[in-house]
């Protein structure tokens, strides 16, 4: 009797065990199909194809509310325990994503953890003494959707002080994000500029932008900016034909005689001091250059034909050099 009483226990806890290993494959299974289903696999109506924008101020918190708002993540809080669990809840990053393909909560949360937007980039580049308006015309043509319009009425009053150089745009970038691109390189770059005490940056800025048009060397920009400075500091009409091209709105332009008389506070043989603003954006060279003009006796200058650059020191002299290399 006792042999079969023990034989009954060991059937009923073999069944037990078995019903016990049943019960945990599926609560096992449950939790792998959570886990599956929560952070592996996307939300049904992912926004496939969609440039996700979140402004660069935003907290972390309000990164992932904005990614469960637009359909990128499917909840707040398993998102934030996601992130608490791998120690990256405070590196989210704001700014732009595009998914070009459904992707699950883990790869989302590497993605604005590590500030992998997605969106291809467009290279850029400004020469140095480019115009608000030819900026316009390069970015139109490197970016056909950019408003280039839009740009140059926002951005002609900032002349100057938009920084020519190499920059990568998004392709959805709009003007407002160029300027402050542009502006913002421009306050670094101008740290390296040591600005004289009887100068504003105003003038500096502005004689730069002339400086770039009349030279090429940062040797003949401080040697015609000694020049300039003098007639300036002297009242004396500055004679800089590059204005014209500013006013013709042309890239490079030599004046006619009739364009010396042209009506305009650009015109600076008519109006003697600086024009009343910058006629480009300059580069570093002549910022550099405006700053630390070369003092010399000189007062005139011109490029000879040869692409040289000669001086003189009164205006006969001068007649002289233009016989001499004009012709």
């Amino acid at each position: 009797m006792y042999v079969y009483f023990l034989a009954a226990l060991e059937a009923l806890q073999f069944h037990l065990l078995r019903r016990s290993k049943f019960y945990l494959s599926l609560v096992g299974a449950a939790v792998l199909l959570f886990l599956l289903c929560t952070f592996v696999l996307p939300p049904k109506d992912f926004p496939t194809g969609k440039i996700i924008s979140i402004p660069e101020d935003a907290s972390a918190g309000e990164v992932i509310t904005t990614l469960e708002e637009e359909g990128v993540i499917g909840s707040v809080f398993w998102f934030k325990a996601l992130a608490r669990v791998f120690g990256v809840d405070r590196e989210v990053h704001a700014g732009k994503y595009l998914f070009l393909k459904p992707q699950g909560m883990l790869t989302v949360l590497y993605r604005v953890t590590n500030g992998v937007a997605g969106i291809p980039t467009i290279k850029v580049t400004f020469p140095e003494g480019t115009s608000v308006r030819e900026m316009g015309i390069i970015l139109k043509d490197r970016i056909p959707p950019f408003d280039s319009e839009r740009f140059v009425a926002l951005a002609l009053e900032k002349e100057g002080y938009l920084f020519p150089d190499t920059y990568l745009f998004f392709a959805d970038i709009s003007p407002e994000e160029v300027i402050e691109r542009l502006e913002e390189t421009f306050n670094e770059k101008i740290q390296e500029v040591e600005l004289p005490d009887e100068r504003t940056l105003e003038e500096i800025v502005i004689m730069a932008s002339l400086l770039e048009k009349e030279a090429k060397t940062l040797e003949e920009k401080r040697m015609i900016a000694g020049i300039l400075w003098k007639r300036f500091d002297e009242g004396m009409a500055l004679q800089v034909d590059a204005v014209f091209g500013y006013i013709k709105q042309r890239d490079t332009y030599s004046p006619s005689f009739d364009d010396l008389e042209i009506d305009s506070p650009y015109n600076t043989y008519l109006y003697p001091g600086l024009p009343p603003g910058a006629i480009n954006n300059p580069g570093v060279e002549s910022l550099l250059a405006a700053s630390a003009p070369v003092e010399s006796e000189y007062w005139y200058y011109l490029t000879g034909k040869d692409g040289q650059m000669y001086y003189a020191e009164t205006f006969e002299e001068h007649k002289e050099n233009r016989e001499l290399y004009l012709r």
